[in-house]
């Protein structure tokens, strides 16, 4: 049996995927438009690649294109007794492609349109409000002029950020005119994403949402959504950046507030049409009721799919597995923890990394389930979720400890970095 892969991260989930799939006794055959983009920093064959029973080169950036070579794969896989089943990505940018295919191959996914809506923020708003689900005050500027009627009728404080890109690039918190002009540009100047798609170059500009984050962690299947669990979300503001420092799963939220929680998510989950898939919708616990950051129709990054299957023992990844070839994602382990967290490492300043004092105490840590250190070489105050340098990753078998266990065990990490210099 095969699946179609149409493009992936290099990272976390692109890493994890292919032996998911060699696990289930699963062929893959990678559709990508570079296969020279997964290329380990060694020069050896990223995973995704070497893990591929076939690689097609076709222009993924093109629907048409790559629907044709889909065709194309499922005629000759058919033929050979190793039919396609399915298609998925790890990768955001690919999550709409994804339902264009499974439509013209008939095969178990999401509505393309769908998709299209979920995967831009100002398109999401827009859903909300229509369905008439409580959401933050907003507007989109397509142009300088529009920036600052936007504020002008918002008031400051107001984040702005991109409507088409992840990872919390380019999203600024501003204070004034001034951080304002500086946010529109980073967030409408790139024309093209890390994957040369053609970017929309709008900004969503909001009103900030004060209070606790959390991110909801759920399934939709036949357009019924089960939410798998909520996920806390510790998030530093670097000059007017939003950074995830760190993730615990479960979140320690009372009844009512989890309750509420979820029908938020499942009423905006809804709102914009979405039928079938892994979500991952972030949302601040305002005082006025939750109301979502963003949504995202895929699983949770930074590690928080290790957290949930740690805990629950259904893998968010597996899902998407499942879930490409029709069936109900189950839990195909049982759970080790009653909770897990992870923390990340965020240097304090642009340097040179030359050691992370204490690093090597961590193998022998039992509250140390796994790690990521750092090598040696230029690192960066962090700009976004991207910036990150490392991390650290606990388990409670039997209480709710991890996060205090996770944020310990990187308290005790000193990066030594050499600041860099002034120029003058």
């Amino acid at each position: 049996m095969t699946v179609l892969m149409v493009e992936s991260w290099l990272h976390s989930t692109g890493l994890m995927l292919p032996p998911l799939l060699a696990r289930r006794g699963l062929d893959y055959v990678l559709l990508t438009r570079d296969p020279a983009l997964y290329t380990l920093p060694d020069g050896t064959a990223h995973p995704v690649l070497d893990g591929a029973a076939e690689v097609v080169v076709t222009e993924t950036n093109d629907d048409d294109a790559v629907t044709a070579a889909a065709r194309d794969v499922a005629a000759d896989r058919a033929a050979a007794g190793t039919p396609v089943r399915g298609v998925l990505t790890t990768c955001d940018y690919y999550l709409p492609t994804v339902g264009v295919v499974a439509e013209a191959l008939g095969l178990p996914g999401p509505s393309a349109a769908a998709m299209r809506t979920a995967t831009r923020k100002h398109l999401v708003r827009r859903a909300l409000a229509v369905a008439g689900v409580p959401d933050v005050a907003h507007a989109v500027a397509a142009t300088w002029a529009d920036a600052r009627a936007a504020a002008a009728d918002l008031g400051y404080p107001l984040v702005v950020k991109p409507v088409d890109l992840n990872s919390g690039t380019a999203v600024r918190r501003v204070e004034d005119e001034a951080g304002l002009a500086a946010a529109f540009a980073a967030a409408t100047g790139p024309e093209r994403n890390s994957r040369g798609q053609r970017l929309e170059r709008l900004a969503l500009v909001e009103r900030v949402l004060d209070g606790p984050e959390c991110s909801i962690e759920a399934v939709t299947r036949d357009g019924v959504t089960r939410v798998v669990g909520i996920t806390a979300k510790s998030v530093t503001e670097l000059d007017g950046a939003y950074v995830e420092s760190g993730h615990l799963f479960p979140a320690p939220l009372d009844d009512a507030t989890r309750a509420a929680v979820e029908r938020h998510v499942v009423a905006a989950l809804d709102a914009v049409g979405y039928t079938h898939g892994v979500s991952h919708t972030e949302v601040r616990l305002t005082a006025s009721g939750p109301r979502v950051v963003e949504l995202n129709p895929r699983q949770g990054g930074g590690f928080i799919f290790d957290l949930v299957r740690l805990v629950t023992g259904l893998d968010p990844l597996g899902a998407v597995v499942d879930l490409a070839l029709g069936h109900a994602p189950v839990a195909h382990e049982p759970p080790r923890a009653a909770s897990a967290a992870v923390a990340f490492l965020l240097a304090a300043d642009d340097g040179e990394l030359r050691a992370v004092p204490g690093g090597t105490d961590l193998a022998d840590d039992p509250r140390v389930i796994a790690h990521r250190l750092p090598a040696p070489g230029r690192v960066v105050r962090p700009a976004d979720n991207n910036d990150r340098l490392g991390h650290v990753m606990t388990a409670d078998p039997h209480g709710g400890a991890a996060k205090e266990w996770a944020d310990d065990v990187v308290a005790s990490l000193r990066l030594d970095v050499a600041a860099e210099a002034l120029a003058g």
